[in-house]
Formats: structure tokens, C-alpha cells, sequence
């Protein structure tokens, strides 16, 4: 009796045994499930974030579903191929663009030519036009094309700021009395801008031969080109021959600098060449927040005041690392030139001339404000108020006087500074003569050679600023 119960009692306590067992077993196989199945959603949805286009390990045709089936809003199993390039552009570019983040306007796309010939001064027009409307935008004058552009206005102040002028060809100038009428002051000009920028491995060929070689000898003669006597003591007047005009055509007495900018905030030119202006190469008025660098200008000595560099009423400027030659003549006139017609008003403040490498340069480094560009000139009291300039590191060779700074006995220069000046004389064709300067006080911070001493160390004893807008080249 004892020996049945004990046996239907071990039984029992198998079988309870059996039923515990069995329950913590499908408990852990739907653990592993779940399981399974989290690392399955994850693995969907990292490869949806990754955008993987691979075939999915987990499906088959038609084999086994021993596996438990994909959760619910699964990714299908078979990736869906991406659409065709010519599907994915929705609507076609719009003229004269390029894509990304800016807008290209290249000057072929709106009529230009290229061909030398042509008059391409609308299509600029034009380009600039749509150009104008987009901020950060490009006007594209491409490489191995040249440009026959009239006189021309790139204009604000209603454009938008940052826009880059992209020059890599090269704009020529007409040569035809016609087309500058009894005389323009500038031949490209950009105006009322925020930001602008020239820059590109381009020329810009003011073709001035028409205009030099239309001046009469008997015209005025700066203070600074009386100096420029040859050692024979003969002046030698030759023209330069005539590029493309008619003779029988005599140009304009007002002769137009080559490229103004006018009312801006923060201009740039940088890596173009500037040749052959009739004039002024180029000049900035009434701007603030100027930069100049790896910039070159190249024109003939023989030309008259075809200066390098004017500035007018403008403060906040940087020159430098900038190379100056001086074409097939060999002899430049004036390049770091600080000019205003006698009488004249104005301020320019805060200006660094650095890093600049002459060759054969007349005059380099002027400041004249006794400037007459008439048969007669009478004296003035009032003069341009000029405080802040400096010059460092300006190297090279001169032919006539390296220094030559004349200011106004109402109003002089102050804070001129003086750094590393090496200009060393070549005495060739004309007569030398020392540094020059009148009424200009500042500092030399370095020796200088040749030695400088006539600038006046410290400050005047009054200084009286006037502020006026005046235009003279």
C-alpha cells in the first residue's frame, strides 16, 4: 500500500515538474522572439537612414517560413532603384545658370561675341542686369574671348551685395571719337556697391595710343613731369603709334580713367591687369573699405598722367603684393599716385601701400595736391585733407625721383609712415634727383634707400579737415 502511494506520488511531482519546465521554456522562446524582431525593426530603419539599396538576407523565394515573419510596416524586402539623373532635375536651368549655391551669368550667354569686333556692351549690360537681383552672384568673362565694350556703368544701389565680376578674358576700349562724345571721366565704372569683387587672370586694354598721341605738346605739364628731363637736357617728344585709329580724327581733351569705383563699401580687385589707360588705370571715390592685391598695371612712359593708382575721399584701404610694370616702354610714369586738381577737397584716410614691386618707374611714390590740368591754374587755399597713409615694403627701381611729396601749406599730410623703402636709381635717360616733400609729417619707421630725410617727424602744429566731393584724376 505504502509502495503505491510512493510510486502515484512520484508520478505527480514528475509531472508538475514537467508542466513548470514546459512553461518557462515558450516563455523564453517569446523572449527570443521579441528579441528578434526589435533587431529586425532597428535593422530596417538603419538601413533606411542609410539609404543601403542591398537585397534583404531574410527573404526567399518560395523556401521555408520557419522564421518568424518581418514585423508589421516592415521595409519590403526588395530595395526600389533609384530614379534616373534625368528624372531627378525637375525644371531646367535658368539662363546663365550654374547650380549650387550662387548663380553664374556668363556674358556669352546673353549676345557677347568675344570676337574683338562686335560691340558686346549690352550683353554686359544685360548680364550684370540679372546678375544684379541675386546675392553672391557671378558675371562670368570667360578665358580666350575679347570683349569690344563701350563706356559703361555696372550700378547700384539697389543691387544685391557680394557680387563677383569674373574677369579671365580680356575687354578692349573703343578707339573712335564717336563713342566717348567731347569726353567721358571713366570708361568701365561701378558704382553704389556692397561688397563687389573683380578678380580672374583677365586684361582690361584701355588702348589709350589714340588719345596720347592726339595731345598736343603745348598742353599743361604737371609739377612732377617738368622734372622729367632727359640727361641731354632735350626733351624728346615722340607719340606712340596708334592703335586702330583714324588720324584724321582728333580725340577728346577729357580722356577717361579706365576703371572707378565710385560710392562702395568694401571693394576688391585682385589678380587682373590693367594696360594702356588713357588716363588713370584706376581709382577709387568716395569708398570706404578698399583692398588691392596681385594686381598689375602696364602702360607706356611716353603717356601723360597714366598713373596707377588714384584714391579720392576714401579711407580704409589696403595695397599690396602687387607687381607694376611697365609694358614695351620700359619707362612707367607715377604708380602709388595720391593726386587732386589744385583746389581741390576731399579727405583719404587709413590707407597701406605693402609689398609692392616696381621696375623703372619715373616717380614712384607720389602725393601731389597741386595738381593743374589746365592751360592755367590759379593758387587755392583749400586743399584734400590726407591723414594715415603708409608705405612698407615698396622695392624697385626709379629713373627720375624716388619720393616726391607735395602738400598743401593749409591743410598738410600727417601720419605719413615710412617702412622698408628700397628704391634704387637708374640713371639711364633722364636726370636724378633726391626725395621731395613739402608740408608732410610723419614717421620713418625703418632707414630707408635712398635716405628720406625731408619728411617732418610728429604733427603740425593745426590741422584743419574739410570734407567735399570733388572728381579729378
Amino acid at each position: 500500500m505504502m509502495s503505491g502511494m510512493s510510486s502515484k506520488s512520484l508520478t505527480l511531482v514528475v509531472f508538475i515538474a514537467f508542466l513548470v519546465w514546459s512553461s518557462n521554456f515558450e516563455a523564453c522562446i517569446a523572449r527570443r522572439g521579441k528579441h528578434w524582431r526589435q533587431s529586425r525593426e532597428a535593422s530596417a530603419s538603419l538601413s533606411k537612414k542609410k539609404g543601403s539599396h542591398g537585397g534583404s538576407k531574410s527573404h526567399h523565394s518560395g523556401g521555408s517560413h520557419s522564421k518568424a515573419p518581418p514585423p508589421h510596416n516592415a521595409s519590403p524586402p526588395s530595395p526600389i532603384p533609384p530614379k534616373p539623373k534625368e528624372e531627378i532635375v525637375q525644371t531646367p536651368p535658368k539662363k546663365g545658370y550654374n547650380g549650387g549655391d550662387s548663380a553664374i551669368f556668363n556674358v556669352l550667354d546673353f549676345g557677347a561675341k568675344g570676337n574683338g569686333e562686335t560691340d558686346d556692351t549690352k550683353a554686359f549690360e544685360d548680364a550684370w542686369a540679372a546678375a544684379c537681383k541675386v546675392e553672391g552672384s557671378t558675371v562670368m568673362v570667360p578665358a580666350e574671348y575679347v570683349f569690344f565694350v563701350g563706356p559703361i556703368s555696372f550700378s547700384g544701389p539697389y543691387c544685391q551685395p557680394d557680387i563677383v565680376f569674373q574677369l579671365d578674358g580680356t575687354i578692349i576700349a573703343p578707339t573712335d571719337r564717336q563713342t566717348w562724345g567731347k569726353g567721358l571721366l571713366q570708361w568701365i565704372q561701378f558704382t553704389k556697391l556692397v561688397g563687389i569683387t573683380i578678380r580672374g587672370s583677365g586684361v582690361i586694354d584701355g588702348r589709350g595710343s589714340v588719345w596720347w598721341q592726339d595731345s598736343s605738346f603745348d598742353e599743361p605739364i604737371d609739377d612732377e613731369m617738368k622734372l622729367i628731363i632727359p640727361i641731354n637736357n632735350t626733351r624728346v617728344e615722340t607719340k606712340p603709334t596708334p592703335i586702330g585709329s583714324n588720324l584724321d580724327v582728333k580725340m577728346p581733351s577729357i580722356k577717361p580713367t579706365a576703371l572707378r569705383f565710385y560710392g562702395s563699401f568694401n571693394a576688391t580687385v585682385t589678380g587682373i591687369t590693367i594696360q594702356n589707360s588713357p588716363q588713370c588705370h584706376l581709382k577709387f571715390d568716395n569708398c570706404v573699405g578698399v583692398l588691392v592685391h596681385d594686381f598689375s598695371v602696364s602702360s607706356p612712359g611716353d603717356s601723360l598722367n597714366t598713373d596707377g593708382i588714384h584714391l579720392q575721399n576714401s579711407k580704409d584701404v589696403l595695397i599690396h603684393s602687387s607687381s607694376l610694370s611697365c609694358g614695351n616702354y620700359v619707362i612707367c610714369y607715377s604708380i602709388l599716385s595720391l593726386k587732386w586738381l589744385r583746389g581741390g577737397s576731399g579727405s583719404v584716410q587709413n590707407v597701406l601701400f605693402s609689398n609692392i614691386q616696381m621696375s623703372e618707374v619715373q616717380l614712384p611714390i607720389v602725393i601731389d595736391q597741386f595738381y593743374c590740368d589746365k592751360a592755367k591754374c590759379t593758387n587755392q587755399t583749400s586743399a584734400v585733407a590726407l591723414s594715415g597713409i603708409n608705405y612698407e615694403k615698396i622695392r624697385g627701381t626709379y629713373t627720375v625721383k624716388p619720393v616726391h611729396f607735395a602738400c598743401s601749406d593749409n591743410l598738410p599730410c600727417t601720419d605719413v609712415t615710412l617702412t622698408t623703402i628700397e628704391l634704387k636709381p637708374l640713371q639711364e635717360r633722364y636726370h636724378l634727383y633726391d626725395p621731395f616733400c613739402w608740408q608732410t609729417f610723419g614717421e620713418l619707421r625703418t632707414p630707408t634707400s635712398p635716405p628720406i630725410g625731408c619728411l617732418q617727424i610728429g604733427k603740425p602744429s593745426s590741422n584743419r579737415v574739410q570734407y567735399e566731393e570733388n572728381d579729378s584724376c
